[in-house]
């Protein structure tokens, strides 16, 4: 990461999910361009050193290590990162679970956690946030505040095998369309950007059987990385204020 555009500088983003994956590499890439990020996950160590690297490379970064699946802490964390960093104009959801497999011997914990972290986490988050993002579309000198939420090309085209993800991410889906209509006027834009296969440790929380036949599927093709979703992120929040870039579908090339 190099910091040399600065279009989001004397800004604040919240990105969950930061401790690997798109939502480091979305941290790194709004850094990069001038934000101040607070960086959001369960694993603090983590969280130090990529705030640490963002430091060392000119950008300013702070980790907040937090489990926005335990009740109250995505209230919590929102509150901690205003109380710090003064404001909130960009949250990116980028915390999300993938355990996936055929439904009828799946264990039902497998489904709630995808629930917990992929909706529930993520809606909670939100709605903690939505009054610093629309105070922040108010006093900024650009004019708007950001919402973008990582769902998924299985929030477009229900996938056997993953229905509960599916179901999941198409609530993502759903839910980003139907705030962006509510809040148009406030200059709040919402986004939604649906990638397929990347790149991350996602599969890594397979359970074994099904995890080895999706990590071959991933092998099968060159796969998006997160620094290709994270550019998808940083274009359209760095857009002007009139222009609202609310759904972006993006897959490997080689991906049918």
């Amino acid at each position: 990461m190099s910091i040399s555009i600065n279009r989001l500088s004397g800004t604040v983003a919240l990105v969950t999910g930061a401790s690997s994956g798109i939502g480091e590499a979305t941290a790194r890439t709004l850094a990069g361009h001038g934000a101040t990020v607070a960086l959001a996950a369960r694993r603090a160590d983590r969280l130090d050193a990529i705030a640490a690297d963002i430091r060392a490379a000119g950008g300013a970064a702070h980790p907040f290590p937090a489990d926005i699946t335990a009740e109250g802490e995505a209230a919590a964390l929102t509150e901690r990162v205003t109380t710090q960093l003064g404001r909130l104009d960009t949250l990116v959801n980028a915390a999300g679970i993938m355990l996936v497999g055929p439904a009828a011997d799946a264990p039902l914990s497998e489904w709630q956690r995808n629930v917990d972290l992929n909706v529930s986490a993520l809606l909670q988050l939100t709605h903690a946030a939505l009054p610093h993002l629309t105070a922040a579309a108010q006093d900024s000198p650009r004019g708007v505040a950001d919402l973008v939420n990582i769902s998924s090309v299985a929030g477009r085209q229900a996938i056997g095998g993953a229905s509960v993800y599916s179901a999941t991410k198409f609530a993502v889906t759903a839910f980003s369309e139907a705030l962006r209509q509510e809040l148009t006027q406030q200059h709040v834009r919402v986004s939604s950007v649906e990638p397929g296969a990347v790149a991350t440790e996602l599969t890594d929380h397979i359970r074994d059987g099904i995890r080895e036949m999706n990590q071959d599927w991933y092998a099968s093709m060159e796969t998006l990385q997160p620094d290709d979703v994270a550019d998808a992120v940083a274009y359209i929040v760095t857009r002007p204020r009139h222009v609202a870039l609310n759904q972006l579908l993006l897959r490997p090339t080689e991906q049918s």
